[in-house]
């Protein structure tokens, strides 16, 4: 009997907006890396962990995937990515990657950082 492991994206549980999608896709192609998108945490100053998005596959897993990109983060972080929405909005001044997440997650008011509960 061989044993079933599930999928890093499974394990991860991260989802993209249609509009979080596009955005990586775009920055993703602009770079010369299409449809491949790095994410990973690092310690923040307004809650614990801060995502940062960068260009390519850089290390890790694959996370989540849709509309032609794949994003990629560290196996380690795969367990304080669980239930996060990442999503994008834009306007006239600029724009940023925004996470929302569950009742197990405090977001800091900037939008990109958060810290997990319990």
């Amino acid at each position: 009997m061989v044993a079933a492991f599930p999928s890093p994206m499974a394990a991860a549980n991260l989802r993209l907006t249609p509009t979080a999608a596009a955005e990586l896709g775009r920055q993703a192609s602009v770079a010369g890396t299409p449809g491949q998108m790095h994410l990973d945490l690092t310690p923040g100053e307004c809650a614990e962990h801060v995502i940062r998005i960068r260009p390519g596959h850089l290390a890790g897993v694959a996370i989540a995937r849709a509309d032609g990109v794949t994003l990629h983060a560290p196996r380690e972080q795969l367990s304080l990515l669980q239930g996060l929405i990442l999503d994008y909005r834009g306007d006239l001044s600029g724009g940023g990657f925004l996470i929302r997440g569950g009742d197990a997650i405090q977001l800091c008011a900037c939008g990109s950082a958060f810290s997990r509960q319990g």
